[in-house]
């Protein structure tokens, strides 16, 4: 199955043209790692017959479950509202393996390094997304793994203190963890 190729016609199909060429641009950039395994060590995203999933499985599941549930953020589709959450979930394990996708095994900072990617990158996000915009995204990537992302702090991590948008990619990606999520394959 060609989850990469999924991947972009889902976005396409709900990104406005903007955020959609932008992320044609993005794609170029980041590491091909759609077909690597979402766990080095077999531990985590395991489907039920044991296999563990592909980055591109995993990322096409999020997004699918994103199209069939986002207007519970009450925004029209496309809009750079809805585009800012499609496009954390597409690139939240962009540097799973590591800035050029040669490590051997994943990073588990790689929710640091893809924020820190996007960060850097302030000025072009920014010619379709306001700063308060820009920082649900960037938070949303940074903080993808809850508690256990790499700049939260354990001792007095609260949901409280984020955006909504970043709780349902974190709870999206463990629900993807688990198996509990489901696209029309």
């Amino acid at each position: 199955m060609d989850y990469h190729r999924k991947i972009i016609d889902l976005l396409e199909e709900n990104l406005t043209e903007a955020s959609f060429k932008l992320w044609r641009g993005i794609d170029k950039l980041i590491p091909n790692c759609w077909d690597k395994p979402t766990s080095t060590t077999g531990k985590y995203h395991k489907k039920a017959n044991g296999d563990v999933q592909k980055q591109g499985e995993h990322i096409y599941e999020m997004l699918y479950a994103t199209s069939k549930i986002i207007k519970l953020f009450g925004h029209e589709v496309p809009s750079a509202e809805t585009d800012k959450i499609f496009l954390a979930v597409a690139m939240h394990d962009t540097m799973k393996f590591g800035q050029f996708g040669t490590r051997k095994h994943t990073d588990n900072r790689h929710d640091k390094l893809g924020a820190d990617m996007v960060a850097s990158n302030k000025r072009t996000f920014n010619k379709i997304f306001t700063d308060e915009q820009f920082f649900v995204l960037e938070e949303s990537m940074r903080f993808h793994s809850g508690r256990w992302s790499t700049d939260a702090k354990w001792s007095d991590f609260n949901w409280k203190d984020y955006n909504p948008e970043t709780l349902f990619i974190h709870i999206l990606d463990m629900l993807s963890t688990q198996d509990l999520l489901k696209s029309e394959e």
